[in-house]
C-alpha cells in the first residue's frame, strides 16, 4: 500500500467519529453565538508580509460580514520562532466567548509532526473551522534562470545559492530538500520570520533562489516576474483525486517539481527521499492554513464559524476574487475541514525518520 493510501486511510478514520459528532451537533443543538460589539482577534504566527497575512487579510473583513452581529476582525501578527511562539500561546488559551481564532501554516505543522522540543501545542486541543489548501512556487533571478535547459536543472548544479528560511523543520523543508534532491548547493540563512521577509531578500539581492506560498506569489513576486527581476523555476504541484501529482490550477502553464526532477539527471521521482518529500507536501500543502478556535470551544461557536466560512465561499464573488488573492484551491468547512486537519497532522513514520535524520546530517538539527 502506498504511502498516500496510507495517509488517507489514517485521516479518514481519525477523522470519522470526530465529524459525526460535529454533524450531530451542529444539526441538535447549533443555535449560534451573537458577536454583537465585540471585537474578534485572529493570530497570526508569522509577520505581516508574508503568504498567511495575505490569507488572514483577505478573509478579515469577509469574515466580518459574515458573523452574526458583524464583529470587527482584527489580524494580530505574533511572529517568533518559526511560529512556535504564537502557536504555544493560543495553546494555553481556552474558549470564552468566540473572539478568539488562530491561522496556522504548514510552517506550524511541521514541527509537531516532527517532535520539535519547542513545541508546546497540540492539534487534539484545537477546533477547526476552515482549511485552506495552496501551492508553492520556486524562482531564480533571470540570469541564473537562463542556465535551466528547459526542465532540466542540471545547468544549476554549479552555482552557490543563498536563500532566507524560517528553518529547517519549518515548511521550508519542502523546499530545501527538493533543491538538494536535484543537486543544487542551497545554503539557507536561518531566522527569517516569515516568507514575506524571504522575498525582499531576494529582492535586495542578498539570495538568490526563493520559494513564495500561491498568496504571496501572486501579490508579491508576479510584479517582479512582470518586471523582469524574477523567474519563476517551478510550482509543488497540486494533488488530483488518486493522490498523483499533477500540475498547479493556479500555475497550470508552470512545469511542477516532479516534472523538472524527472528532467533532471540523479534526480529520483520514486524512492526513500521521494516518498519522504511528497509525504511533508502533502502535509504541509494541500491543507496548508486552517483556522482554529481554541479548546473548550462551544458547539454554538463551531456552527456559527463553520455557518460564517460557509457564507463567505457561497459568495457570488467568491471564485473571482479568492481566485486572484488566494489561488484556485480548495476552501474547506464542516466535516472536509475536519478530515483535511487529520490529513495535514498524520505523516507515515517512515517519512518523519527520513526527515529527522536528514536535517541532522545536513543541517545538525537535532529533535530530542
Amino acid at each position: 500500500m502506498s504511502f498516500m493510501k496510507t495517509t488517507r486511510r489514517v485521516a479518514y478514520s481519525l477523522v470519522a467519529a470526530a465529524a459525526a459528532t460535529f454533524s450531530f451537533q451542529a444539526q441538535a443543538g447549533g443555535h449560534g453565538i451573537d458577536l454583537t460589539g465585540k471585537t474578534v482577534e485572529w493570530i497570526i504566527p508569522f509577520s505581516e508580509t508574508g503568504g498567511s497575512a495575505k490569507w488572514a487579510n483577505f478573509y478579515a473583513p469577509l469574515l466580518s460580514e459574515a458573523l452574526p452581529g458583524n464583529p470587527t476582525v482584527v489580524v494580530k501578527f505574533m511572529p517568533g520562532a518559526g511560529s512556535t511562539k504564537g502557536a504555544n500561546f493560543f495553546q494555553e488559551q481556552s474558549y470564552d466567548d468566540g473572539t478568539l481564532i488562530f491561522g496556522s501554516s504548514g510552517s506550524t505543522q511541521f514541527p509537531f509532526l516532527l517532535g520539535d522540543p519547542r513545541v508546546k501545542y497540540n492539534y487534539d486541543d484545537w477546533n477547526v473551522v476552515l482549511a485552506s489548501g495552496t501551492g508553492g512556487v520556486a524562482y531564480l533571478p533571470p540570469e541564473t534562470a537562463e542556465k535551466m535547459n528547459g526542465l532540466d536543472a542540471s545547468g544549476l548544479q554549479g552555482e552557490d545559492f543563498i536563500y532566507g528560511s524560517q528553518g529547517a523543520t519549518r515548511l521550508d523543508l519542502v523546499p530545501l530538500l527538493a533543491w538538494e534532491m536535484l543537486g543544487l548547493s542551497v545554503e539557507p540563512v536561518f531566522g527569517i520570520k516569515g516568507r514575506g521577509d524571504g522575498r525582499l531578500m531576494f529582492e535586495r539581492g542578498e539570495a538568490n533562489i526563493d520559494y513564495q506560498t500561491s498568496s504571496s506569489y501572486l501579490k508579491g513576486v508576479t510584479p517582479l516576474v512582470e518586471a523582469g527581476t524574477a523567474v519563476p523555476m517551478m510550482s509543488w504541484g497540486a494533488l488530483d483525486a488518486d493522490g498523483n501529482i499533477v500540475r498547479d490550477p493556479t500555475f497550470p502553464d508552470m512545469p511542477t517539481f516532479k516534472e523538472v526532477c524527472e528532467a533532471t539527471a540523479g534526480c529520483e521521482t520514486s524512492g526513500e527521499k521521494w516518498d519522504a518529500w511528497k509525504a511533508f507536501f502533502v502535509a504541509g500543502f494541500p491543507a496548508q492554513k486552517m483556522v482554529f478556535l481554541p479548546n473548550g470551544a462551544s458547539n454554538d461557536a463551531m456552527v456559527t464559524y463553520t455557518a460564517a466560512f460557509e457564507a463567505v465561499k457561497a459568495r457570488a464573488d467568491f471564485a473571482e476574487i479568492s481566485s486572484k488573492r488566494l489561488g484556485k484551491y480548495p476552501q474547506l468547512t464542516g466535516e472536509e475541514a475536519q478530515t483535511a486537519k487529520a490529513s495535514a497532522t498524520q505523516v507515515p513514520q517512515a517519512a518523519k525518520d527520513f526527515v529527522t535524520g536528514w536535517l541532522e546530517e545536513r543541517y545538525g538539527v537535532t529533535l530530542k
